[in-house]
């Protein structure tokens, strides 16, 4: 579990570094996410270790999203004034994410329909 926890961290410490030394207007952790999904490509598969820990942290994702919560609440002034965006967004992103995932699992579906070679 180590190995894994501190390959997601140099992943993502590469993206930081990265994005700084580049200016890049994205979040550090999304560009080193991307390389790790390169590298996972090209290496061809995902390691156990890597796959153990990652379906961990996915199921307790909701406990990392509470910095985040936290944070939106001590600006609750701003989001009170601010409220129409914040809405659109929220809306926005929910309706993109169900859209995707429709479309992810029905290709899915169909990849797994599909007979053996």
């Amino acid at each position: 579990m180590i190995y894994a926890i501190a390959i997601l961290f140099v992943f993502q410490l590469i993206g930081e570094v990265a994005v700084q030394a580049l200016g890049l207007p994205l979040p550090g952790p999304l560009l080193g996410m991307l390389v790790l999904f390169a590298a996972l490509l090209g290496y061809g598969r995902v390691p156990d270790a890597l796959s153990r820990t990652a379906g961990t942290l996915l199921q307790h994702m909701m406990l990392l999203f509470i910095p985040a919560v936290t944070g939106v609440m001590m600006h609750f002034g701003r989001v009170a004034s601010e409220w129409q965006p914040f809405l659109a967004a929220c809306v926005g992103g929910a309706a993109v994410t169900l859209v995707v995932t429709a479309l992810t699992l029905r290709w899915m579906l169909r990849l797994h329909k599909r007979p053996a070679p």
